[in-house]
């Protein structure tokens, strides 16, 4: 278990953490959600030593990271997957994890093998691809098999492939028991893979809670219902109570009730209907709503009509990235760099 009390972290006058409380719990895939410039990052480095709380506590199992032994025995996280020695090989990089902690060396192999990179144990990393490198970072993490594992970002680079590898790994360890503790903005792999959410904004914690009430509690849901009778439909549903919305598709939307009784009312009033659905938000939708306040770092959509190419976003700042559809007209976009040109008079 992981156990945050009043954590806090300040840089100068900037707050990156400010109070956080809560635990992450075993058995369950928890996952820890917030805006660019949340905190998050910080908050794991915290929780492992790479940083200092300005205030709070945070333990792991009830100790201090900094006071273990051998604490990738107890936790093994990846924060940093180009984090490694390039002149070292893959192998020789685990091996040096391995004997700082007393992990026997046929370890290595075994977590080589695990994540798939037993090929190119013998090569550097330094030449790996972004991919190659998450699971280089998760084999680390494995090494000392530890009761309580942490990720942040471990999809960042995989295939489809090593995508669906690692939501399964999480959600095996975590049967077994495991604290498993994972930081994405991937909303969709995120709604896959964890059963608990952590979400916080702008250091503070906006949210410990399942899955499931997290969406329920930050969404919109309805029953959508399509028939051929709209006006009689609206008549049948306010009769019995209910306050029908028309949809701009023409479908009725309604709030607070089940599609099994609305279906029943539809049956008892012979109302054709070709759609019954219940609508619910996704967990993107949910965040989206619940962090609305807390974004730190806006970007804005280019005015209808203008294009710009890379680096020359709709506010006109640089390193923003930005696309644009053709103008109204049905011309071209620019070739990229075509206004920058202009701007410098060439």
């Amino acid at each position: 278990m992981i156990e945050l009390r009043e954590l806090t972290k300040r840089y100068g006058e900037k707050t990156a953490v400010d109070g956080l409380t809560f635990s992450v719990r075993p058995g369950v895939v928890t996952g820890f959600l917030g805006p660019n410039g949340a905190g998050k990052s910080t908050t794991m480095r915290l929780m492992i030593g790479l940083d200092s709380p300005t205030h709070g506590d945070v333990r792991i199992d009830g100790e201090h990271y900094d006071r273990m032994r051998e604490p990738l025995h107890s936790i093994g996280a990846l924060l940093e997957a180009k984090g490694v020695h390039g002149g070292r090989t893959a192998y020789n990089h685990l091996l040096c994890m391995a004997q700082s902690n007393g992990i026997p060396e046929r370890r290595v192999g075994e977590v080589l093998e695990m994540v798939g990179l037993q090929d190119v144990a013998r090569k550097r990393p330094k030449g790996f691809s972004l991919g190659m490198g998450q699971r280089l970072g998760i084999a680390g993490a494995l090494l000392g098999d530890p009761r309580i594992l942490m990720f942040d970002e471990p999809v960042n680079g995989l295939d489809p492939e090593g995508i669906h590898w690692i939501r399964t790994l999480m959600q095996h360890l975590a049967r077994e028991g495991r604290t498993v503790f994972v930081s994405s903005h991937l909303m969709s792999e995120m709604a896959q893979t964890a059963q608990h959410l952590i979400v916080i904004g702008q250091g503070r914690l906006l949210a410990d809670t399942s899955m499931n009430q997290f969406i329920a509690e930050n969404s919109r849901t309805y029953v959508r219902l399509r028939t051929p009778e709209p006006e009689r439909a609206r008549d049948v549903l306010l009769e019995a109570g209910h306050r029908p919305v028309t949809a701009e598709d023409g479908s009725l939307e309604v709030e607070g009730a089940r599609a099994a009784t609305l279906g029943e009312l539809a049956a008892e009033r012979r109302l054709v209907l070709h759609e019954l659905s219940e609508q619910r938000a996704s967990l993107e939708e949910a965040f989206m709503r619940l962090t609305a306040g807390s974004v730190e770092y806006h970007a804005h959509d280019l005015p209808e009509g203008s294009a710009g190419g890379p680096g020359e976003a709709a506010s006109g700042e640089p390193g923003e990235a930005a696309s644009g559809e053709p103008g109204a007209a049905g011309a071209p976009a620019p070739a990229w760099g075509e206004n920058w040109r202009k701007g410098q008079g060439r």
